[in-house]
């Protein structure tokens, strides 16, 4: 019997490893199959459902051949046989300075409906932990930038993705949401713990709710914003802790493609670093007759010269990031790197070592810009070495950069710790065009604006602004906002102030260092900059990813947003040393004079006899020993 027992099992055993063995096989073979049909897909012409080859143009990278711009929120149809898509770019600019930025951009889409109620089980690309967060919460765009570095708008231009020092947090949620506040308190409860980050902090004493600075970058209309909320964290420290999560959140993780170059000791030890995550829906087609939702993960990075380069006007990826490109995402459609050329068509400012044949052209920021383009997809690139190192050498230092039409300043003016002054200056480098710009300032609740002191001028003249809408702030509530409308003039600098009083905080309320003083957040300027050369707004081929994130509804303009200098303002600080000092002399009087008294009024005092000599106590023992009396 128990033979036949043994027996049994062991058969079942064999049974059980074949249909192992066979299950692991087709698991196999059908995950081969997938891959192969998404190779084939990238390296075919565009087709439909159908499998019919459909008639787009052919890519923007031949040589010579020019790029014109399109609608930020349509997706390539690339992307119409996939449930999702993952593309990702990095962009490369060589400054006149001699330092280098690099930008990464990473975009997944994914043609899914959260908004209908329907719980989403499966993800591919898609990360979980925010598909998640977005169904939970009800949000329609989330917008989150971590920034260590203030963006040095005159010496660099202005960046693809502008972002203030420190956290910055804004949401759209749906219209369904009953509570807002509680809604908001959560999310950021839930984003501190994804990132990592601080962002538990934000309260109703840092949040605002803006009414014209920002619009939605998705699709939709409704611009109602009681669903708005805005708050910054200018004191946020930008580590390795935020990066990781950061770099898991993309389909390949750090392990393939672009981000095998994000390595934290080399992108912090840099004069800029900032990165973001932008999640937004977009129109699939352009009749938006279905839409998908876009996560964005962009990283912006400058090196310095002298502190990276060991002042050698030349800069490579291994000496940007201590390592090469050996291979694309194998899971993206798209793996490019650009290499801002525009400024050198000749190749009399630099040379870029592999060449490339493909150009490709872009209208970024209102110019048209020259790219070169190396495309990892295809083996070509990498060379022999299997190894792409791109080499980037100066012949010259000399050029001039163009200077950004529109770039603003702010610090604090006054004396002593009870009144000051703040001062936004906003420039407007056009020589004849006037535009209006949107002013947003959030301030704190302890600084009290006297917000009937506020002036506007603009080349020594008054300059009424059209829109004012202010919100008092209340103490430990919520903070002050203030947003208007101005017009700049014309190659002028428009100097907005507002005079404040410092309030006294309670002992509780000031920080570990208070003497370092207090931040108050960056201001936001938002604007319709004229455009130096006609948007093309109905081309109907993709752009670049870094040049196709704010939508453009204008051929003769182009939107900009532009970030201030947070402020550090010392406010009325008692002096925490005298408590120290306090109970020190208390417990040295206790100790001393308490001490004493007790001592004297609980000691028992007894008289002690002296002791007997040597010569007295060997004749007691000898007196014991014969049994006679003691002495």
């Amino acid at each position: 019997m128990a033979g036949r027992r043994c027996s049994f099992s062991a058969i079942l055993r064999v049974f059980c490893y074949v249909s192992w063995l066979a299950f692991i096989v087709a698991e196999s073979q059908e995950t081969k199959l997938n891959v192969d049909r998404r190779a084939a897909a990238v390296d075919s012409p565009h087709t439909d459902t159908a499998g019919r080859v459909s008639e787009q143009p052919a890519a923007e990278e031949t040589p010579g051949q020019q790029e014109p711009a399109a609608q930020d929120t349509v997706v390539p149809s690339s992307a119409t046989s996939f449930k999702d898509d993952f593309q990702e770019e990095l962009v490369i600019r060589p400054l006149h300075s001699g330092d280098i930025y690099a930008s990464f951009q990473f975009r997944t889409l994914w043609e899914t409906d959260f908004m209908s109620g329907n719980k989403v089980s499966h993800y591919r690309l898609y990360p979980k932990s925010l598909g998640q967060v977005i169904s939970k919460f009800s949000v329609r765009e989330l917008h989150i930038s971590f920034t260590q570095g203030y963006w040095r708008t005159m010496q660099w231009g202005q960046p693809f993705l502008p972002s203030p020092p420190g956290a910055e947090l804004w949401v759209w949620f749906q219209d369904s949401v009953t509570d807002v506040d509680g809604t908001w308190k959560e999310l950021t409860n839930v984003l501190s713990g994804i990132f990592c980050a601080s962002l538990n902090f934000i309260d109703s004493t840092n949040t605002v709710q803006p009414s014209a600075s920002f619009k939605p970058l998705g699709i939709g209309n409704d611009t109602d914003h009681r669903f708005l909320r805005y708050a910054t964290l200018p004191r946020e420290i930008v580590c390795t802790e935020n990066l990781t999560p950061w770099k898991k959140l993309l389909p390949c993780g750090s392990k393939a493609g672009l981000a095998v170059l994000l390595k934290s000791e080399k992108l912090f030890h840099s004069s800029f670093h900032s990165q973001a995550v932008h999640i937004r829906p977009v129109c699939q087609d352009w009749e938006c007759k279905t839409s998908s939702w876009e996560l964005r993960q962009t990283l912006n990075v400058v090196f310095d010269l002298h502190t990276s380069s060991q002042g050698k006007r030349e800069w490579s990826l291994f000496k940007m990031f201590s390592r090469t490109l050996t291979e694309a995402c194998p899971l993206a459609s798209s793996s490019k790197i650009y290499i801002d050329v525009t400024d050198n068509p000749e190749g009399e400012q630099f040379e870029v070592t592999p060449a490339t044949p493909l150009l490709s052209k872009a209208v970024v920021l209102g110019d048209r810009r020259t790219f070169s383009v190396y495309d990892l997809t295809q083996q070509i690139t990498f060379g022999t070495m299997r190894s792409l190192n791109l080499l980037i050498r100066w012949k010259t230092s000399e050029g001039d950069m163009l200077r950004p039409l529109l770039h603003a300043e702010r610090y604090v003016a006054g004396y002593g710790l009870q009144t000051g002054e703040i001062h936004t200056l906003m420039y407007n480098n056009h020589p004849y065009r006037s535009f209006p710009v949107l002013l947003l300032d959030s301030v704190p609740w302890y600084l009290r604006l006297y917000i009937h002191t506020l002036t506007v001028t603009s080349k020594g003249k008054d300059n009424t602004p059209s829109y004012i809408h202010y919100q008092p702030s209340k103490d430990r509530v919520r903070p002050h906002l203030l947003e208007m409308l101005v017009q700049l003039p014309p190659n002028s600098v428009t100097e907005v102030t507002v005079q404040f009083e410092r309030a006294l905080l309670k002992w509780t309320e000031y920080t570990p260092d208070p003497n370092h003083g207090f931040y108050v957040g960056s201001s936001v300027i938002s604007s319709l900059v004229p455009s130096i050369v006609a948007m093309d707004i109905n081309s109907t081929q993709e752009r670049p990813l870094f040049s196709s994130f704010f939508p453009c509804k204008e051929e003769s303009s182009y939107f900009v947003r532009v970030y201030t200098e947070p402020l550090l303002v010392n406010l009325p600080t008692p002096d925490f040393s005298m408590p120290y000092n306090v109970i020190c002399l208390t417990c040295t009087v206790v100790a001393v004079g308490y001490g004493s008294l007790y001592n004297l009024l609980t000691r028992s005092f007894q008289i002690e006899e002296p002791s007997p000599g040597l010569a007295k106590r060997l004749a007691n023992i000898i007196r014991k020993m014969r049994g006679v009396p003691l002495l």
